[in-house]
């Protein structure tokens, strides 16, 4: 089984042999376990049994969480200190990049992320071929250590000067740490994250130094109750590269941790998109209640960068590691509309959250938010959603919407609501415009993945807004995330900093970098308790052309430099992928590689492929009053997704209703059923048309 903690509901999906089911409970703010919990008691009651003997039963348990993430966003972390070499004490605060909108001069220079009264500099120095310039200062680091335990710290994040090329320091001073603050948990950032770069590396081992008294009081209070409630099962973690680890080994970096949510929803909207339509550009849409993340997959390939922000890019904070590409907007289902005083409407990025969640819930909400104005609209079946374990208050939805939305602008409800999800779908297009058309990637031309439990609301529309060809909605696409962490493999990425030149390479060192880094992915494989056969290894390198600044990562073709030819092959490679990212090459240039790395990989499926599923019974199909654009409210089919059979095609304008999502097709698209059970919908053409003229 596997969960995902959102902003609204906690998600749960449980793998049973062939059958594949859904539970979706509110998560609970203040105590995110209990909402697992939660989850996991209305799945044993499904099962007819206590919860012990359901846990009992559970061979694995993966578990994403925006536990971290949420506490850098909030400052709620560890009091940390930062140590880096003497002279040096600015790398937090000189960062890298710079304003968004160099002219804005409202937005103040960020913080660092250690204040300077909390950073302290190590009298050391090693040059960037590994030599020790000046020793380590042991008498003056025991000084520091008084006076780190004087400030009361609470962590501590070690970077010194080209501790990747030589680590010797940085061990030496974690030895003194350790032997002076037993009780402080300490990161290394040659350890953790062995970049050429000073301040992604610096970034990273102060935010993962920060984050270790939390995670591993929130790891142990996760393991310990679901222990206590009879699980017995393998504990596993999502990461932010699109993987997973085992829970201990996340409470050691919980840096990987950060957006774990959304690294999951890329792998199962890929799976989806090639099991059903062999699609190999694909853009996957994950619409929770809060956010609504997209992703652009290109050749079968989800994209990876290290340029990752919490917050806002350029003054956030860089975790500097592999991380799934996701670009995220406020437009979710809790998302909250509102107009400004200049009679502005606005959706977003304000969300109701769980508590007190949009007005229909009952709960003292009286924000007027997406899931009230599809409520209005006749979207959503008030006694029947969230599989039934949640009525809606249909009357507080249009009190909310007439209040918020419809006086302020002089429309009536149901025209504002229609607005409200006119200008929701605008913004979920936009998002997927920045990710296309700033890549040369048509939108039009890619199939587009609807995941989430606010997706079925927009997700035609929003293909209709960008001319796609074919929408899929998986059946498990209210729990997309989760459904990918089922779905993942244990995976590792490790890195040296080995520098080259094609023109004067050196493949004895290269070749004995490699050899090292294949020997780190053997011992995570036995680490984790599987057979060296089990792992898929891939070496690839950091290159770029000289006096460049970025690299670009490159697969490497062999596991060792043999002759020249494996030289030559491997500048070939660079020049295609450098033509392929940047639409130009200089092949007559050397190249030159920055580090080496590997990323191992150990399946946790036998049988691999998406999860099928039949989810909720084969209700018989009804009418419900609904809006139509055009038409305006008037009596539209509802079926349900479990009632559609293979080969069926049914034409719009339709609602097709699964336990947790219903898809809104309020236009003449078609839609029919895969072998997987994902609802594949064909926007029509003159739906496109209309939809892209109106925008």
């Amino acid at each position: 089984m596997s969960v995902d903690i959102g902003g609204t509901f906690t998600d749960l999906v449980v793998e049973q042999g062939a059958a594949l089911r859904l539970f979706k409970s509110p998560t609970v703010p203040g105590d995110p376990v209990l909402g697992i919990m939660n989850a996991l008691e209305m799945a044993a009651d499904a099962d007819g049994v206590p919860l012990a003997e359901f846990l009992g039963r559970t061979g694995s348990f993966v578990h994403a969480t925006t536990r971290g993430l949420n506490a850098v966003l909030t400052g709620n972390t560890a009091r940390t200190a930062f140590l880096t070499t003497e002279g040096h004490p600015d790398v937090l605060l000189l960062r890298e990049g710079g304003r968004q909108r160099p002219f804005d001069f409202t937005v103040p220079f960020p913080e660092p992320y250690v204040p300077r009264s909390l950073t302290f500099e190590v009298r050391e120095r090693i040059g960037s071929t590994g030599e020790v310039l000046r020793p380590l200062d042991l008498a003056a680091l025991e000084h520091t250590c008084d006076r780190l335990a004087a400030t009361g710290v609470e962590a501590v994040a070690v970077c010194l000067l080209w501790s990747t090329v030589n680590p010797e320091h940085e061990l030496a001073v974690a030895q003194v740490l350790r032997r002076r603050l037993p009780d402080v948990p300490v990161t290394l950032s040659h350890a953790l994250n062995p970049s050429l770069r000073e301040y992604r590396r610096a970034s990273s081992a102060a935010i993962d130094a920060s984050l270790k008294p939390l995670m591993t009081e929130y790891v142990a209070g996760l393991t310990g109750r679901l222990r206590t409630a009879g699980l017995t099962g393998r504990i596993l973690m999502v990461t932010s590269a699109g993987g997973v680890v085992d829970v201990l080994d996340a409470a050691d970096k919980p840096i990987l941790t950060i957006n774990s949510g959304p690294s999951m929803a890329p792998v199962a909207g890929r799976a989806y998109a090639t099991a059903d339509l062999g699609a190999r550009t694909v853009i996957v849409a994950d619409a929770g209640g809060t956010t609504y993340d997209v992703t652009l997959v290109r050749r079968g390939e989800i994209p990876s960068t290290r340029t990752a922000w919490v917050g806002d890019e350029g003054t956030g904070h860089m975790t500097g590691l592999p991380s799934i590409d996701v670009k995220s907007v406020g437009a979710g289902g809790g998302s909250i509309a509102w107009v400004d005083p200049g009679g502005l409407l606005w959706v977003g990025p304000q969300s109701a959250g769980s508590v007190p969640g949009p007005a229909c819930y009952g709960n003292g909400g009286t924000d007027a938010t997406v899931t009230d104005a599809a409520l209005v609209l006749g979207y959503l079946d008030p006694a029947n959603f969230s599989s039934g374990s949640m009525t809606l208050d249909a009357r507080a939805a249009l009190d909310a919407v007439t209040e918020r939305v419809a006086r302020p602008l002089g429309l009536d409800p149901i025209a504002a609501a229609d607005a409200v999800l006119r200008l929701t779908t605008e913004q979920m297009a936009h998002a997927i415009q920045e990710i296309t058309l700033q890549q040369g990637v048509d939108p039009a031309r890619a199939v587009l993945v609807g995941g989430g439990g606010a997706a079925g609301l927009n997700a035609v529309a929003v293909a209709a807004r960008l001319g796609s060809r074919e929408l899929v909605i998986p059946a498990v696409g209210a729990a997309l995330a989760a459904a990918g962490a089922l779905m993942s493999d244990l995976t590792a990425v490790y890195n040296t900093t080995v520098p080259a030149v094609t023109s004067s390479f050196e493949p004895a060192r290269v070749n004995a970098a490699l050899a090292g880094l294949r020997e780190r992915c053997r011992e995570f494989t036995a680490h984790v308790g599987a057979a060296e056969d089990d792992a898929i290894v891939t070496l690839f390198a950091e290159a770029r052309y000289p006096q460049q600044i970025w690299e670009l990562e490159v697969p490497l073709r062999v596991g060792a430099f043999v002759d020249g030819s494996d030289v030559t092959d491997f500048e070939a490679d660079f020049h295609a992928t450098h033509q392929q990212i940047l639409g130009i090459t200089d092949e007559g240039s050397p190249v030159e590689v920055v580090s080496w790395g590997a990323r191992v990989r150990v399946p946790l499926r036998e049988s691999g492929g998406v999860l099928t599923a039949r989810l909720g019974p084969a209700a018989p199909p009804t009418t419900r009053r609904a809006y139509v654009r055009g038409t305006g409210m008037t009596d539209v089919p509802v079926r349900s997704l479990a009632s559609i059979v293979p080969g069926e095609l049914l034409p719009g304008p339709l609602l097709v209703e699964s336990p947790f999502t219903t898809v809104v097709v309020a236009d003449a698209s078609t839609c029919e059923l895969s072998g997987s059970g994902s609802l594949i919908v064909h926007p029509a053409r003159d739906a496109r048309r209309a939809d892209t003229e109106v925008a």
